[in-house]
């Protein structure tokens, strides 16, 4: 059965600087040699920034694209992180997957965070975007729509991975660490989680917390908080099908339709 390298960048993040944050993560990936997919914090390049009619891009300009289509090609893995995005007169808060061989695809944040105002500075996604690596299917989300179990969930077992990338307060640490176990849990699937850590230029400072999460729940990857790190874990296909075919609990689940 299939395996999946997995690699975590938990990254401290410089305030609105493009090209610095691209520069230090080349510096931090330059020893990653094996990997299928490398996962990069949301807003990478900038920091969760409230500014994107300054800091967006349109797609084919973006130098945070740019840097990860060459970073994808060097490392032969997929690349994945959010940036913003200028399209049509909109700005999106925009999860890229980046693979090798240049192709991409894109999801755009769903739930926008009003505490922060985003809903007032980017547009809201409406399509849930599900990618394939290594034969596990994976459902790309950012940040906040952790919080928002309908959006997520895995009725009929869509996908095998839920990847989330965050900017996520160090002052709300235990609801990350516990959404992202109980999303796992109850879609029978793997999570993982990346998040940043530092300070940015609102005051708010992160801790970190990325995890790899197995389909009981279980942490197969867990760092002490408050550090930057880039660690690899592999998790694999047969052990998650065993599990769903003796814990089948997704037979028993309440059928609904979400309407958007």
């Amino acid at each position: 059965m299939s395996e999946l390298r997995t690699t975590l960048v938990q990254a401290d993040l410089r305030w609105e600087a493009i090209d610095t944050n691209c520069q230090l993560l080349d510096e931090w990936l330059q020893d990653v040699t094996t990997s299928d997919l490398i996962v990069l914090p949301e807003m990478f390049s900038t920091g969760f920034s409230m500014a994107p009619e300054r800091m967006a891009e349109p797609m084919a300009q973006s130098k945070a694209i740019a840097w990860m289509q060459k970073a994808a090609q060097s490392h032969n893995a997929v690349v994945t992180g959010s940036v913003a995005i200028a399209e049509e007169g909109n700005y999106f808060n925009r999860l890229v997957w980046a693979r090798p061989d240049g192709s991409m695809v894109t999801y755009d944040k769903r739930h926008l965070f009003r505490m922060a105002d985003e809903h007032e500075h980017y547009a809201m996604g409406n399509e849930r975007t599900i990618v394939e690596l290594n034969g596990f299917k994976i459902l790309l989300t950012v940040c906040y729509d952790l919080r928002f179990p309908v959006w997520l969930r895995n009725t009929d077992l869509e996908y095998d991975i839920l990847l989330c990338v965050a900017n996520w307060p160090s002052a709300r640490r235990m609801q990350w660490r516990t959404l992202l176990q109980a999303r796992a849990i109850e879609n029978l699937s793997y999570v993982i989680g990346v998040n940043r850590v530092g300070d940015d230029a609102n005051g708010l400072s992160y801790s970190g917390d990325s995890m790899l999460i197995d389909y009981r729940g279980d942490a197969l990857i867990d760092e002490s908080p408050n550090r930057a790190f880039v660690r690899t874990g592999v998790i694999g296909k047969q052990g998650l099908e065993d599990f769903r075919e003796k814990f089948p609990t997704h037979h028993d689940a309440d059928r609904f339709t979400l309407h958007v």
